[in-house]
């Protein structure tokens, strides 16, 4: 694994940062954890790539609130493209 950001998927929506923080804790130093809203989603990054690792072959697949994690690094964001909204054409 190159990063230390990890995405975490399928998560219910009462889940918060705090929750997700207690979890991969215990798999190394948790920089931040961010639940993306009500979209059953989230980031967490760790102090370094091994640990990061560590909690990705720990969580993924395992059972969280009655749901399936999914972990996986994350990817990094992509651009976004200029919008135009003149709307003269």
């Amino acid at each position: 694994m190159q990063g230390n950001k990890l995405y975490v998927g399928n998560l219910t929506y009462s889940v918060t940062n705090a929750d997700l923080e207690k979890l991969f804790s215990s798999h190394g130093k948790v920089q931040s954890a961010n639940v993306i809203g009500d979209k059953g989603f989230g980031f967490v990054e760790m102090s370094t790539s091994d640990e990061a690792e560590a909690a990705k072959e720990a969580l993924d697949g395992t059972e969280f609130e009655g749901r399936t994690l999914k972990v996986d690094e994350a990817r990094p964001q992509k651009p976004r493209s200029e919008r135009n909204f003149d709307r003269r054409y």
